[in-house]
C-alpha cells in the first residue's frame, strides 16, 4: 500500500489537490477555490452560473436532477422536488410540524417527536442528509469539472445558530458526498475572512455580520484579535429569511384574489420570489398567473415585511447584549445573504448600527469565498492566520446497533465541549452502558474504545422519558472528561481519558486512510442499522400496545396490525432500508386512529371521575 502522509494538527491527508469552500445554503449553494495567484474565486461551471439551486428533483425512474435544471419541476412536479432541505437538517418533526404546509413533499409524521424527519418520494424515503449529499455531490461535480481534478476535501460553512445536531447532519451529508470535511465553518467567520478581516495578524477588530439567507437568519459579534476569531455571541432564528418575504407577498395575494381551494402555491411562491428581487431597484411589479393578478408596490411590500424585520434588529439588540457591548463599539457591519439587497434590510441595520453597512463582496457569494480562504489555511499555504490546535480523531460514543454517535467531531478546536441528549430504549431500564470510542468510522468495531462506564440509578420510567444529557470537554492537555447525567433526577458519573494515548502516527494516519476508503460503505451500512434500529423501536411499541389495549380494537384491525407486524419484522430481517422505512410508515399511518382512539376513550373516563 503506498504511503500517504497525514498533517497530525489538522488530521487531513496531505496530498496536492485542491481544498474547496462550500456554502451549503437554504435556497443557493456554491463552491469556491484559491486559484494560482491565492485569491478566492467561485466557481461557474460550463455557464450555469454560480449559484446551485438548492433543489433535488426525482423523475419517475428515481434518477435525481439537482440545480437549475430541478426548479423547472417545482411548479411541474412539486410533491418530487424537494426544496428548502437545510430548514430540515437535524430536525425532528416536531421541530417543523407547523411550517408542514410550506412545504410541497411529504415530510414523514413519525409517532416518535424525537425522530429526525424523513421525507417520502415515490416508494424511497430520504433523509434530509440524503438529500443534502445529493446537492453536495452536485457542487463536488462541478468542481471537478471546472478545475479538471478530483476534488475530496472541503471546508463547509453552516449559520453560527446551527446546534450540534445540525453540525453533526451536514458534516455526514460531507462524507454521504464522497467529501472529507475538514472544518465546519460558522458562516460569518467565513464572511470576515472573505472582506480580509483577521489577515492582518496585529488587526484588532469588533464585528457584527448580519445573515439574512433564504431560509435562516442570525447575527453574530465577532472579535479579531491576534488573527484569532472569537465568537462573542450569536441570535437568530433558523426559521426565518426571504422565503418568508416570498410567503408574505403569496398571502398577500391570494388575500387580494380572495383565492380559495386548489391554490397554484408553487407558481405564485417562484413569482414572489420574482417580485421581491424586482422591488429592490423598482417601485411597482405588476404581473399575472393565468387570472390571478400578481400586483405590489414596493410601499406594500415593506409593509408586508417590516414585523420580520424587526424580529431580526430584535435579536441585533439581543446579541449586543449576550456580548456586552453597546452599537458604539462595533467597528464594522459586514452583510451577507441575498435577502440583504433588500432596500429596507441595509436601511433599518444601517439605523440600529448608525454606520454605513459594508456590501461591497457579492452577498450571495461572500461565505463561499470565506471558506476558500478557510480551506487555504487548512492546507498550511496561509500562515498569517493563527489556527488553535485541533483534535485529530472525532470521539462519540456508541449508539444502538453499534454505531459511532460522534460528539466531538475532528479538526474541531481544543479546549471544547460538546454534548447531547439521549434517552431508554426499553421501559423501566434503570442503567445505561456508555461506550466511548475514538474514529472516523460508522460502526464503533471499526473504530479504537477509549473507555466504557455505566450510569446506575435512572429512575424507573417508560422508554423515552429519562432526559441523559452526556457531555465531552476536551482541554488543552488532549485530557477528556466524559459526563453523564440524568436530569430528571441529578443522577451523575463522569470519567477521565486520553484519547490519544498509545496512538502512533502511523495508526492515526491508517484509521484517516480508512474513514476515506470506506466512507460510502460506512454510510450505507449506518442507514440501514438506523432503519432497523427504528423499525425494532416500531414493533415493540405497537406489540406492547396490543397487548395491554387490544380491547379497543376489533377483529379486523388486530389481525392487520399484526400483518403490518410481520412485514416490518420480515423487512427488519431482509437488511433493505426503503422496505423497513415503508413498513414503519404503514404501520404507523394504520395504528396512529388507535392512539387516538384511547385517547377519546381516558378522556371520556376522566370526565366521568374515574382513573385510567
Amino acid at each position: 500500500m503506498a504511503k500517504v502522509s497525514i498533517n497530525l494538527a489538522t488530521g487531513s491527508l496531505q496530498k496536492e489537490d485542491i481544498i474547496v469552500g462550500i456554502d451549503l445554503g437554504t435556497t443557493n449553494s456554491l463552491v469556491a477555490f484559491i486559484d494560482p495567484k491565492g485569491q478566492p474565486k467561485v466557481i461557474n461551471d460550463t455557464g450555469k452560473g454560480v449559484l446551485v439551486p438548492s433543489i433535488v428533483h426525482f423523475n419517475q425512474n428515481q434518477e435525481v436532477i439537482v440545480g437549475n435544471e430541478a426548479k423547472d419541476f417545482l411548479i411541474s412536479d412539486p410533491h418530487n422536488t424537494i426544496f428548502s432541505v437545510k430548514r430540515l437538517l437535524g430536525r425532528s418533526y416536531n421541530d417543523v410540524a407547523n411550517h408542514q404546509n410550506y412545504f410541497s413533499y411529504k415530510i414523514i409524521d413519525d409517532a416518535n417527536d424525537e425522530s429526525l424527519v424523513k421525507i417520502k418520494v415515490g416508494d424511497s424515503f430520504y433523509t434530509p442528509i440524503d438529500l443534502s449529499a445529493l446537492i453536495l455531490k452536485e457542487l463536488k461535480s462541478r468542481a471537478e469539472h471546472a478545475l479538471k481534478t478530483n476534488i475530496n476535501r472541503a471546508v463547509i460553512t453552516v449559520p453560527a445558530y446551527f446546534n450540534d445536531s445540525q453540525r453533526q447532519a451536514t458534516r455526514d451529508a460531507g462524507k454521504l458526498a464522497g467529501l472529507d470535511i475538514l472544518r465546519i465553518v460558522n458562516e460569518p467567520t467565513a464572511a470576515a475572512l472573505a472582506y480580509g478581516i483577521g489577515l492582518n495578524p496585529e488587526e484588532e477588530k469588533t464585528i457584527a455580520v448580519y445573515d439574512l439567507g433564504g431560509g435562516t437568519f442570525d447575527v453574530s459579534i465577532l472579535k479579531i484579535e491576534n488573527g484569532i476569531f472569537e465568537v462573542l455571541a450569536t441570535n437568530g432564528n433558523t426559521f426565518l429569511g426571504g422565503d418568508d418575504f416570498d410567503k408574505a407577498i403569496v398571502d398577500y395575494w391570494i388575500s387580494q384574489n380572495k383565492l380559495e381551494g386548489d391554490i397554484p402555491m408553487q407558481e405564485l411562491r417562484l413569482k414572489a420570489e420574482e417580485a421581491k428581487k424586482a422591488l429592490s431597484h423598482q417601485n411597482l411589479f405588476n404581473e399575472k398567473i393565468g387570472d390571478i393578478f400578481c400586483s405590489i408596490d414596493k410601499q406594500t411590500f415593506e409593509s408586508l415585511i417590516n414585523d420580520k424585520l424587526q424580529e431580526t434588529i430584535t435579536a441585533c439588540q439581543n446579541a449586543l447584549k449576550d456580548a456586552q457591548l453597546n452599537v458604539s463599539d462595533i467597528d464594522e457591519v459586514i452583510m451577507v445573504g441575498g435577502s440583504t439587497r433588500t432596500a429596507l434590510v441595509k436601511q433599518k441595520v444601517s439605523e440600529f448600527f448608525e454606520k454605513t453597512v459594508n456590501d461591497t463582496i457579492n452577498p450571495d457569494e461572500v461565505v463561499a469565498l470565506g471558506a476558500a480562504l478557510q480551506a487555504d489555511v487548512l492546507s498550511g499555504n496561509r500562515q498569517d492566520i493563527l489556527l488553535l490546535d485541533v483534535t485529530p480523531l472525532s470521539l462519540g460514543i456508541e449508539t444502538m446497533g453499534g454505531l459511532m454517535d460522534t460528539i466531538i467531531p475532528r479538526n474541531s478546536k481544543v479546549p471544547t465541549k460538546a454534548g447531547r441528549q439521549y434517552t431508554t430504549s426499553v421501559d423501566g431500564q434503570v442503567n445505561m452502558k456508555i461506550a466511548v470510542y475514538q474514529g472516523e468510522r460508522d460502526l464503533v468495531k471499526e473504530n479504537r474504545k477509549l473507555a466504557e462506564f455505566e450510569l446506575k440509578g435512572i429512575p424507573s420510567m417508560p422508554a423515552g422519558l429519562p432526559k441523559i444529557d452526556i457531555n465531552f470537554l476536551l482541554n488543552a492537555d488532549g485530557i477528556l472528561r466524559i459526563q453523564a447525567v440524568e436530569l430528571r433526577s441529578g443522577v451523575k458519573q463522569e470519567v477521565d481519558v486520553k484519547p490519544t494515548y498509545g496512538l502512533m502516527d502511523e495508526e492515526v494516519e491508517q484509521m484517516l486512510l480508512d474513514a476515506v476508503t470506506y466512507a460510502k460503505d460506512d454510510v450505507a451500512q449506518r442507514m440501514i442499522v438506523e432503519a432497523k434500529t427504528e423499525g425494532e423501536q416500531m414493533v415493540y411499541t405497537v406489540e406492547r400496545f396490543i397487548n395491554k389495549n387490544g380491547n379497543y380494537l376489533n377483529v379486523t384491525e388486530t389481525e392487520e396490525t399484526l400483518l403490518l407486524l410481520a412485514n416490518l419484522k420480515a423487512a427488519i430481517t431482509n437488511n433493505v432500508k426503503d422496505e423497513i422505512l415503508d413498513g414503519i410508515d404503514k404501520l404507523n399511518e394504520y395504528t396512529r386512529p388507535f392512539a387516538e382512539r384511547l385517547m377519546d376513550v381516558a378522556v371520556a373516563q376522566a370526565m366521568k371521575g374515574k382513573n385510567i
